[in-house]
């Protein structure tokens, strides 16, 4: 796939069906963390919200150096479509399982959920991995 400047980010090739698929999962996936934060209260909100915001912290290494309007510099490309996989999500949920203790554990498995719920709302919205050039897929 190539790009030109004049063209600038386009968003992800998927089909309307699975940008539908990848909705609904979100949907679901944000009741079970409202539930769980509002069950737990406390630290298990503060991991929740975290969970939210940690994988755009990806965007961090392309702040310096030039770039072109939506494409992210090389460099941080490897790290960004690491963080935005969702298996990476899903094993930071079941490193809940390590930690005896329920309040290390719950707040571990609530981060991993919500880390899942930002990865499957930016897909539902058409927000794929990048390619080695840093753009969209």
């Amino acid at each position: 796939m190539s790009h030109d400047a004049a063209e600038g980010a386009t968003r992800s090739s998927a089909s309307p069906q699975v940008r539908v698929a990848w909705g609904l999962l979100s949907a679901v996936l944000l009741v079970f963390a409202v539930f769980e934060a509002t069950k737990y209260g406390g630290w298990v909100v503060v991991a929740a919200l975290a969970g939210a915001v940690v994988p755009d912290l990806s965007f961090l290494l392309g702040l310096s150096g030039p770039h072109q309007h939506g494409r992210l510099p090389r460099r941080a490309v490897p790290v960004y479509n690491l963080v935005h996989r969702p298996v990476t999500a899903i094993v930071v949920m079941l490193t809940c399982l390590i930690p005896e203790s329920p309040s290390v554990a719950v707040p571990l498995f609530n981060f991993g959920l919500t880390w899942l719920l930002h990865i499957t709302v930016d897909r539902a919205l058409g927000f794929g991995l990048r390619t080695a050039d840093g753009w969209q897929r």
